[in-house]
């Protein structure tokens, strides 16, 4: 087992009605006035955030509103948010939202007291020395950016997607209510419970086998997004369902699962290489990634696959033959992503396949024109990185 530092400062409150205690909680860290910050039309639609507005108005809250939030988040409209946060004196930000409006919502935090671009966070090139407080009213469980560290933005200029983490850019707050929801489309429900499942398998794919507890917690966490992911697409409205998802992409994100272990995350570095160049759902990125990245790297570790196949999907044992059984386990997840809908290879993501000049520069991208590696469970360089993604292309 692995020495390991577990902080976890968010204060979350999590349930039915939980928005009505937004302007209260803003109040409590000292939020004066502030960014509200979000995406597109359905807050608008589903009155959330006129609810949210209102709120803020009867408590003597000023606020000014930044839309405009896009899957995969762009440079240039944190950028524009760090200018209006200087120019009106904001003191703490509020994403409304998904993953995507409480990353844009962190990264605008560090750049506000940032006298450089705060794109040098993202290149390594400074450490944030202090950052705006932010909190969060959740609308899509998938991120778990609500209670991670963690931060990805997108430089649109360069199709450059990179991710930042600092305990500056942990929420002071998190408010999660199922109910928010219910009406996210099918396909967003199934790639955010690929996301949430994701995050924790890039943790439990570690060579550290002798942490039994934090393995056997990401297995009851990888189990039980599975079960409710087929019942929240049969049932939108299942509220127990909703609550299991919900609270499961926190706990999949915030550290949890990775207590005495080493993480691996090569497929998020993969991932974020095909949404910065195609623009295409983080989630979905993922599954078509996965299951060539297991059969690439299972050799590794044929224990960790095999308890992964018999504890999570519920392969029979069969000692005699661990090879077969943990080949079973990565058929079977292979099978559940087909069950949601979500794609397992890069033509299916994409519509087409990839160009050998696209693969090229992937890898290239990856791995930072061949100067770093990817991954811990199996370490890959960029001839690995470029052969995934060529086999994902099959």
């Amino acid at each position: 087992m692995r020495n390991f530092t577990y902080y976890t400062p968010t204060e979350v409150i999590f349930g039915r009605n939980a928005e009505e205690q937004t302007a209260a909680l803003i109040k409590k860290y000292g939020g004066r006035k502030i960014l509200v910050h979000y995406g597109g039309g359905s807050v608008k639609r589903s009155g959330l955030l006129d609810r949210i507005c209102t709120q803020l108005t009867n408590e003597g809250i000023e606020y000014i509103l930044l839309g405009g939030v896009v899957p995969n988040p762009r440079l240039s409209l944190v950028h524009e948010g760090i200018e209006l946060c200087r120019r009106e004196g904001i003191d703490l930000i509020l994403a409304v939202g998904g993953g995507s409006a409480m990353d844009s919502a962190k990264a605008i935090a560090y750049g506000t007291p940032y006298e450089g671009d705060v794109w040098d966070f993202f290149c390594g090139k400074a450490k944030p020395a202090t950052a705006l407080p932010v909190g969060v009213v959740v609308t899509n469980p998938a991120t778990g950016s609500e209670m991670s560290d963690s931060c990805v933005i997108t430089n649109e200029a360069d199709k450059d997607k990179r991710g930042y983490s600092s305990p500056l850019g942990r929420c002071r707050f998190a408010i999660s209510n199922p109910e928010l929801t219910f009406t996210l489309p099918p396909y967003q429900t199934a790639a955010g419970v690929a996301d949430i499942m994701m995050h924790t398998m890039e943790r439990y794919f570690s060579n550290d086998m002798d942490m039994a507890l934090t393995e056997a917690l990401a297995e009851a966490l990888l189990r039980t997004m599975k079960e409710n992911a087929y019942k929240v697409l049969a049932n939108p409205t299942d509220y127990t369902a909703r609550t299991q998802i919900m609270w499961g992409g926190s706990l999949a994100h915030n550290g949890l699962t990775e207590c005495g272990m080493l993480r691996d995350w090569a497929n998020h570095k993969m991932e974020h290489e095909l949404s910065g160049m195609f623009d295409v759902t983080h989630g979905a990125g993922l599954t078509a990634l996965w299951p060539t990245w297991a059969r690439y790297v299972y050799k590794s570790n044929i224990q960790r696959f095999v308890r992964f196949a018999v504890n999570v999907m519920g392969v029979p044992a069969d000692p005699a033959n661990p090879e077969a059984v943990a080949l079973k386990g990565i058929e079977a997840m292979e099978s559940f992503y087909k069950d949601i809908k979500m794609p397992v290879n890069l033509p299916e993501l994409l519509g087409r396949p990839v160009t050998e000049a696209e693969i090229a520069e992937l890898a290239r991208r990856c791995s930072h024109d061949g100067t770093i590696t990817v991954g811990n469970l199996r370490v890959l360089t960029q001839e690995d990185i470029a052969a995934i993604y060529r086999l994902a292309n099959q």
